[in-house]
């Protein structure tokens, strides 16, 4: 085995390995607006749940470098508290990956990615039509792991509400052949999630 000390690489090479290694990451595809209501959409695929009762959805934005550090999600949510995580599906990967570039705040991402925004029902941000699943999020709790390039900020969503698409809904439970959510591996490099096994826990 092949031992790393962080401490004496650069963070890109513990990032690259971190990203190779951490397969397959779930995407948030996080919908926010800013304080004049401006709104942003953006891809995030350091993403899990954290907690049911209450339900809690966690992301983390990374701190770039460069001369705008934070991208415009976290400034929104620390601006207006809430935001949307919608599931991303391969129906519209494409549209996802275009909301992945960099652009200017004053971009709406619905926009540039030809995505349809919903009206949520308890929060400013819209929802991603084209989602399947949507969770409409209140802050909880923001923190801050590192400030240094590579580091990053955990945001923590209590979910107010869940939208799901009864064409994915088998039983009342979300099928996962019908959702097709796709997850991220590393560099450019997604994964479908079709390919599946089953296990039955031990008593």
């Amino acid at each position: 085995m092949r031992r790393f000390d962080p401490a004496d690489h650069p963070h890109a090479e513990v990032y690259r390995l971190m990203i190779g290694a951490i397969v397959p990451r779930p995407i948030a595809f996080v919908s926010t607006v800013d304080a004049s209501g401006v709104r942003n959409l953006a891809p995030f695929s350091y993403f899990t749940a954290c907690s049911s009762n209450p339900p809690v959805v966690c992301f983390s934005p990374t701190v770039r470098t460069g001369p705008v550090p934070f991208k415009d999600t976290l400034r929104n949510i620390q601006a207006t508290g809430e935001f949307v995580v919608n599931i991303v599906s391969e129906e519209f990967a494409e549209q996802m990956n275009a909301c992945s570039a960099d652009v200017a705040p004053e971009v709406d991402e619905f926009e540039l990615s030809g995505l349809t925004p919903l009206a949520s029902d308890l929060v400013r941000p819209p929802r991603v039509g084209e989602s399947h699943v949507q969770m409409e999020c209140r802050l909880h709790q923001l923190i801050t792991v590192s400030d240094k390039p590579g580091g990053g900020y955990l945001v923590l969503g209590e979910v107010l509400r869940f939208h799901v698409d009864e064409a994915v809904l088998v039983d009342g439970k979300i099928d996962p052949g019908r959702l097709k959510a796709i997850g991220r591996m590393g560099g450019p490099t997604y994964t479908r999630t079709n390919d599946r096994f089953n296990m039955i826990r031990p008593k």
